[in-house]
């Protein structure tokens, strides 16, 4: 063979050669070599960062147990149709700030009662106006020792803050008379949360806490269920039981020792 010949045979085998690695399936298999060696971006965890949700709730709650002021006591028992019918303004709601796994919810509660009761002897006055005014402020700081997708568990401590008032008054306003008495304490309280998934859609919330201070006792266990219709917004339903106890230096100057117990609504607002 000529020398021509030679270089041409060597021409075309380079050629051939060349074709081979840029075909179609050189490429894809030189592709999927760098992906397998190539690392992978590190994944970002979407759940650091803040957090924030707002849940108003109604809380279908009845009042038993002995309440007293200057030295006189009495026996209690209203339902919830009983408070609600003596309503005149009041708020519920909880809002909860989280950053990766500290939590910092705030309960907050104040409600306005008044009745009006006419007197068996109408001599001074036709009648006595009751108003009642409650506030309870619950501030907490906690840490959710676990965080699976199923199961979630927070620890809490915090304390809870009570104002009552109770004013009586003679009517017509024209006459002067009647008495005000007003109280407002403190307990610390700590407690935790159990969150449990029951679909993806769905899920079981059982908290309580429990503690006192200027009360003898303050506690309090509930549960709902929760169901989320979006990404930002969670119905709930639920029973809570509450209970608190006091008695200020074992005196009857005033006297607060009722169980709250009542079904609960709500629905939790993602903001952020």
């Amino acid at each position: 063979m000529s020398s021509f010949g030679k270089r041409t045979n060597a021409g075309l085998l380079v050629l051939a050669l060349a074709a081979s690695f840029h075909s179609p399936r050189a490429t894809a298999q030189a592709q999927s070599d760098m992906s397998t060696t190539a690392p992978h971006p590190k994944e970002t965890n979407t759940d650091d960062g803040w957090h924030v949700a707002i849940t108003p709730y109604l809380w279908f709650s009845g009042v038993h147990g002995t309440v007293g002021a200057l030295g006189r006591e009495a026996s209690v028992h209203a339902s919830f149709s009983d408070i609600f019918s003596n309503t005149d303004i009041g708020a519920m709601g909880v809002m909860e700030a989280r950053y990766k796994r500290v939590l910092m919810p705030v309960d907050f509660m104040w409600i306005k009662l008044s009745d009006d009761k006419a007197l068996p002897i109408q001599v001074v006055a036709l009648s006595i106006k009751a108003k009642m005014t409650e506030t309870m402020l619950t501030p907490k700081i906690g840490y959710r020792i676990a965080d699976g997708k199923r199961v979630k568990v927070d620890v809490l401590f915090g304390f809870r803050y009570w104002h009552l008032s109770t004013d009586l008054s003679l009517q017509p306003v024209q006459i002067r008379g009647g008495f005000s008495q007003s109280a407002s304490w403190a307990d610390a309280v700590a407690g935790g949360r159990i969150e449990a998934a029951l679909s993806p859609k769905a899920f079981v919330l059982v908290a309580g806490d429990a503690g006192g201070a200027d009360a003898r006792s303050d506690y309090q266990v509930g549960g709902s269920l929760g169901y989320k219709i979006s990404r930002k917004v969670v119905l709930l339903a639920g029973y809570r039981y509450l209970h608190v106890n006091y008695r200020p230096n074992g005196n009857a100057q005033f006297i607060y020792d009722v169980n709250m117990p009542g079904l609960v609504l709500g629905a939790s607002f993602n903001i952020k």
